[in-house]
């Protein structure tokens, strides 16, 4: 019996590694560091999946109404912020960033498990919609991936997915209107309620002062401006800040850096996504090392198979009038496209595959050094430094499989740098296939890592770090001749 994976595996496989990545992203944004975020994000994972299943096996309400459910990816995220509000109770917060830790204990974190009609409109619309409706949504708007993408991830017809998108759009406006008339509020927000329905119906209508001023000092109407207000780019900011709570938009940033990061590093884009990988020996390696992943946070390809139906957790909302009605985003099969080269997110390793932005200096450290100007060195070259850079790095192998491996490069470096290259050389012809917290360029051996716009500045004595994913064949001999700005470094 063959070993070699089915197009059912990959697709599973493509599925599990967006998800994860996109998990793992959050928990980074959540953790003092990457050790924790893995931890947080393996066990938010698997509490996540199980939630899944337990809401697909739950009988319905009535006859034929499902309840109302989150699509996939933001009820993952939703399970690393309700693992990350555990971790605090358990005696685990020193492990969590310092101001998520204010948020769990403020009031703003119980507007997320409070009374339904207190919770955020974002939240309270998206899950009113039918599940293909909210998942279309969510990852072209918040995800940022392309529609073609989004398309085939759904099953949707690539060339009316705009208009589906547009309708859907539509029906999440129509959604928080309706939840923003039912929460209960003060007589003033009251009062504005239907006028604010109005001005956000059109780009051109003018806000009055009035309303203005209200706006600036209500946060719940704040809300539900950004909701219904479907023009000026305001909707994944809403939808972010609205489902996942603390660090929404943070996260936002980061899935819209790290798909221009993908794309600046040479990917193939939307156009190109259905022609042969550039390197075949990683693309199958990405499918070894999802199923490695599948064992190491324990959740079965069973149980994958089970959360790619549509599923999610009921948390009181009810469901819509029309639950029943066709969705927009009508998915057709339930088994998403069998393309395992997901372009849409990382494929995961423990770490994401895509690259992942870390903390920059305001998201980990307020007090930190501002980030310094864009090198003018080009990708793939080490710019010539001004003055020598003393430097220690550690080539940390994450983990490895049959044809591919993942690693870690920390580097230390005695002066301060406004940016940043790192380049080395492999001795085995392996070749760099992913990378986070930097862009790179490979030629024949040789790698130069550049650092990303949000973490070019680093202090004297301070640390950079970044991660890839590379295939390998025969050997796989540790990386040599590190170089930081073109002066070598000492490799610890």
């Amino acid at each position: 019996m063959s070993d070699l994976p089915t197009p059912q595996d990959a697709a599973e496989a493509a599925l599990f590694s967006e998800c994860w990545d996109a998990v793992l992203s959050y928990a980074d944004l959540c953790t003092s560091g990457s050790t924790a975020a893995t931890q947080l994000a393996t066990e938010a994972f698997s509490l996540g999946m199980r939630e899944a299943r337990e809401a697909q096996s739950a009988p319905a309400r009535s006859a034929g109404r499902r309840p109302a459910r989150l699509p996939r990816i933001p009820l993952l995220l939703t399970a690393v912020r309700n693992t990350a509000a555990a971790w605090e109770i358990q005696g685990q917060g020193h492990m969590l960033d310092p101001e998520l830790r204010l948020w769990l204990n403020s009031d703003k974190a119980a507007r997320y498990t409070g009374p339904p009609l207190s919770r955020p409109l974002a939240l309270r619309g998206l899950r009113d919609l039918q599940e293909p409706d909210a998942a279309l949504l969510w990852l072209a708007e918040v995800e940022a991936l392309p529609l073609p993408v989004v398309a085939r991830r759904l099953g949707l017809d690539p060339a009316v997915v705009d208009e589906e998108l547009a309708q859907v759009r539509g029906l999440f406006r129509d959604r928080c209107h309706r939840a923003h008339l039912d929460t209960p509020m003060e007589a003033q927000c009251r009062s504005y309620a239907r006028l604010l329905d109005a001005v956000t119906r059109s780009s051109a209508a003018d806000t009055p002062k009035d309303l203005s001023r209200h706006l600036a000092r209500c946060v719940e109407c704040a809300e539900a401006a950004a909701c219904l207000r479907l023009h000026g780019g305001g909707l994944p900011g809403a939808l972010a800040g609205g489902v996942i709570g603390w660090g929404g938009l943070a996260y936002l940033e980061r899935r819209r850096r790290a798909a221009e990061v993908r794309l600046g590093a040479g990917r193939p884009g939307p156009a190109d996504s259905d022609a042969a990988p550039p390197n075949p020996g990683a693309h199958k390696a990405r499918v070894v090392r999802n199923g490695l992943l599948v064992a190491a946070v324990l959740v079965s390809l069973l149980a994958l198979a089970v959360s790619m139906m549509p599923g999610g957790t009921d948390n009181g909302a009810a469901p819509s009038d029309d639950a029943d009605r066709q969705p927009v985003a009508d998915p057709g099969p339930s088994v998403p496209s069998t393309d395992a080269r997901s372009t849409s997110s990382p494929k995961p390793s423990a770490p994401a595959t895509t690259p992942t932005p870390k903390k920059s200096s305001e998201e980990k450290n307020p007090g930190a050094t501002a980030q310094g100007t864009a090198s003018s060195a080009a990708p793939g070259s080490d710019p010539t430094p001004s003055e020598a850079v003393t430097c220690d790095v550690t080539y940390d192998l994450v983990n490895q499989w049959p044809d591919g491996f993942q690693v870690t490069v920390t580097v230390t470096s005695e002066k301060a740098l406004d940016s940043w290259q790192v380049g080395w050389s492999f001795r085995d012809g392996q070749k760099v296939g992913q990378m986070w917290d930097a862009s790179f360029a490979q030629n024949d051996s040789r790698v130069t890592a550049t650092a990303a716009d949000y973490n070019k500045s680093i202090p004297a004595n301070g640390s950079l770090s970044f991660g890839f994913l590379a295939s390998w064949q025969g050997k796989n001999s540790p990386a040599y001749d590190f170089a930081l700005n073109g002066r070598s470094c000492t490799k610890k």
